[in-house]
């Protein structure tokens, strides 16, 4: 499955930052570094000065290369100090997406739990209902 990393942070242009970031982070994990790869930014809308968010395409697979996923983009948000935002795209068009506001401060636990459903929703065999916001806190009160 081809899934779509976008990046976006408040004042940035296309030419790297914050996804190059990303890149690199993903690519310490073995099982993820021959399976990135970095997209061109989008071109602007006409009358705008530029994209505010950059793209990778990752190859997934069920199992351990989505959870690797799901972790290490929790894990890179957290150790963000800028309000970035991750937008998975599915293949069908589902978008999941994660704040670093959001998940900054969650406990080891809570971290953990968002890797997994951030997982679980990259693997749903279903076409998705539109955007889902991971970071919002489920009726239990978690993030």
């Amino acid at each position: 499955m081809k899934a779509t990393l976008t990046v976006s942070s408040p004042g940035s242009g296309p030419g790297g930052g914050a996804v190059n970031d990303l890149r690199r982070w993903l690519q310490r994990h073995p099982e993820l570094r021959a399976r990135i790869k970095p997209e061109p930014a989008p071109d602007p809308a006409p009358g705008t000065m530029g994209a505010a968010s950059e793209l990778l395409t990752l190859l997934l697979a069920p199992g351990g290369v989505t959870a690797a996923v799901g972790a290490a983009v929790v894990a890179w948000l957290q150790n963000r100090r800028g309000d970035q935002t991750v937008t998975i795209t599915r293949p069908d068009g589902t978008q999941i997406t994660v704040t670093a506001g959001r998940v900054r401060d969650l406990s080891a636990t809570e971290s953990g739990e968002l890797a997994r459903r951030l997982a679980e929703a990259l693997e749903q065999r279903e076409p998705g209902t539109g955007t889902t916001d991971m970071a919002k806190p489920d009726p239990s009160g978690r993030a």
